[in-house]
């Protein structure tokens, strides 16, 4: 079925609107933009520059896509934003483009973007990301996938987190999370493992208890990274869980959060 678009709505003629879609009462789309089928505009979406959606998005009243970055190096060339399919975008939230043509701005399949959430600028969201009400990514922050964020946390820029780390509400993240974490704090840390997550993405026990023992030796035993990193990978072998977590504290640019107090466990 062709896109049924309310007669407030304005869509720039050269814009692409997949079929069965609905644009409802006062929603702007620029020129080049590209809805995948069957995605719904509640009203007053705001859908601007390089942006593709895909199919079966879900976008709420006064949320903002894709127009010019915050950034105050912005000179004018702005990249292109990539959104998954399956994505609920609820109120207010605004995803911005990046700060160059070389740049981009991405959020994955089946996330939900909950009210009042910001995704500032080269930002990477992997797929099956939640972010609660009210959570702000600064520029150039990586979120992996299967990451779930409660409300009102702040990441600052050029940080990643983990696949399946949780963070909690009212949580100020500063450096890299790790993945598997459950973290929460002002500064935001791993308190322990996010076992629920793990069990919710189909992890079993004994890939549960490896990535328990492996989070309690990097940041629990008072053992220095590379010799927690050694001790992991002699003593719990290789699994795809452990080398993604090694390979990211490897990785890491900013540093890893730790607590801010040693403890015996």
């Amino acid at each position: 079925m062709p896109p049924d678009i309310h007669s407030t709505a304005i869509v720039d003629s050269s814009a692409k609107i997949g079929d069965n879609c609905t644009i409802g009462p006062y929603c702007m789309i620029g020129e080049n933009v590209s809805l995948g089928d069957n995605s719904n505009l509640h009203s007053h979406v705001v859908l601007d520059g390089d942006l593709t959606i895909g199919e079966h998005a879900e976008i709420f009243p006064f949320a903002c896509i894709g127009k010019q970055t915050q950034d105050l190096k912005f000179q004018g060339d702005a990249g292109d934003i990539r959104i998954g399919s399956n994505v609920t975008i609820r109120e207010y939230v605004t995803v911005n483009s990046p700060t160059s043509g070389e740049g981009s701005t991405t959020v994955g399949d089946d996330c939900h973007i909950l009210a009042y959430c910001h995704i500032a600028h080269d930002c990477r969201v992997g797929n099956n990301v939640v972010m609660s009400n009210a959570t702000n990514l600064a520029g150039h922050v990586i979120v992996d996938d299967h990451v779930v964020f409660g409300g009102l946390v702040g990441v600052h820029q050029f940080c990643r987190i983990g696949t399946m780390a949780m963070v909690g509400t009212h949580s100020k993240i500063v450096q890299d999370i790790a993945p598997y974490s459950l973290a929460e704090g002002n500064p935001a840390f791993p308190k322990t493992v996010n076992k629920v997550g793990m069990e919710r993405n189909g992890l079993n026990a004994d890939d549960i208890r490896k990535i328990s023992t492996a989070h309690k030796k990097l940041f629990r035993s008072g053992l220095t990274q590379e010799q927690a990193l050694t001790e992991i990978k002699e003593e719990l072998g290789e699994t795809e869980e452990l080398t993604s977590l090694i390979t990211f504290v490897q990785d890491s640019e900013r540093g890893l959060a730790r607590p801010r107090h040693k403890t015996n466990q």
